[in-house]
């Protein structure tokens, strides 16, 4: 499975960080072009040949800038404390220890399980992988809702697929709702499967 888009909800809006990245882009575009048409100026006063070709411009234009601008902040920019409060984006890429208990329809524990939990996040990207001993699942669609008073929540619908040899087990589709700590170090959840699997429980989720 590949990352795959996420919806983003209380966070700064996407489209709105894009005019910001236009803005930007623009701004440096000209500052680069600036400079170069200055020192071909100053080249050609002192009597030395010099050339600046339009091929040469276009690789410092507005949209090559603004696209190094995009690849910069969607990998890395967007993490960084400042822009991060700006954003209001909580940053949940790492390794998760999760403790898991799976449920009876009468409300008793059916079995305990653990597993690891790995989410690959970018900016506009997310990714998670849960694997245990009998099977691995990996999110197909995701949203993120941001909020600072009650912590953040992740929720994601997944594919199950169990292990060769797991004869008792069957793949299925998932759906999780994870509410993180404010301090992003924990998480817990409910997730319940369907569609293979017909089971629910609880998850709880530290962070490495």
């Amino acid at each position: 499975m590949l990352e795959h888009d996420y919806a983003l909800l209380g966070g700064l809006d996407r489209a709105q960080v894009g005019r910001y990245l236009s803005l930007v882009a623009a701004s440096v575009s000209a500052g680069i072009v600036f400079v170069l048409l200055a020192a071909v100026n100053l080249v050609q006063r002192l009597g030395l040949p010099a050339n600046l070709t339009p091929s040469v411009l276009s690789l410092v234009g507005a949209g090559a800038v603004f696209g190094a601008l995009y690849w910069i902040f969607n990998r890395y920019a967007w993490q960084w404390p400042v822009l991060n409060s700006a954003v209001k984006v909580p940053n949940l890429s790492g390794e998760w220890e999760c403790m898991g208990k799976t449920f009876q329809p009468d409300g008793k524990v059916q079995y305990e399980w653990k597993a690891t939990v790995t989410i690959f996040q970018r900016w506009d990207k997310i990714r998670v992988r849960l694997k245990t001993e009998q099977s691995g699942s990996d999110s197909i669609a995701a949203a993120l809702v941001c909020d600072d008073s009650d912590g953040h929540r992740l929720l994601y619908n997944y594919r199950n697929h169990p292990r060769i040899g797991e004869v008792e087990l069957k793949s299925h589709l998932g759906f999780c709702d994870l509410n993180f700590s404010k301090d992003l170090k924990s998480a817990e959840g409910e997730y319940f499967n369907g569609h293979g699997r017909n089971t629910f429980g609880v998850m709880h989720l530290t962070r490495r």
